[in-house]
């Protein structure tokens, strides 16, 4: 009896061992992908979140910007549209010389 309790002791210790080495296999192959997940990752040229958002800021007020002045130019346009057509007398320029 003694023998087969060692017997299944050291089998189950040899399958305890398997079961590790092949946990830590795991392990480094997960590592290791990871790895070169972040070099390819890191090759591609893409911004962090930080960087989209204070860029996402910008062309908002940009946007703002460029509304605003819309409106300003649109609004000396219409005041000088008013100029225009006070100086102009209605009657076609007369040639001079003919």
């Amino acid at each position: 009896m003694q023998t087969e309790n060692k017997i299944f002791g050291d089998f189950a210790k040899l399958l305890n061992g398997a079961a590790g080495t092949l946990a830590g296999v795991g392990r480094e192959a997960e590592a290791g992908a990871r790895d070169r997940m972040r070099e390819w990752v890191g090759g591609l040229d893409f911004v962090s979140r930080d960087e989209f958002e204070a860029v996402k800021a910008m062309a908002a007020a940009a946007r703002d910007e460029n509304d605003a002045l819309r409106a300003r130019l649109d609004a000396l346009e219409a005041a000088a549209k008013p100029q225009t057509q006070s100086h102009d007398t209605g009657a076609a320029a007369q040639p001079q010389g003919l």
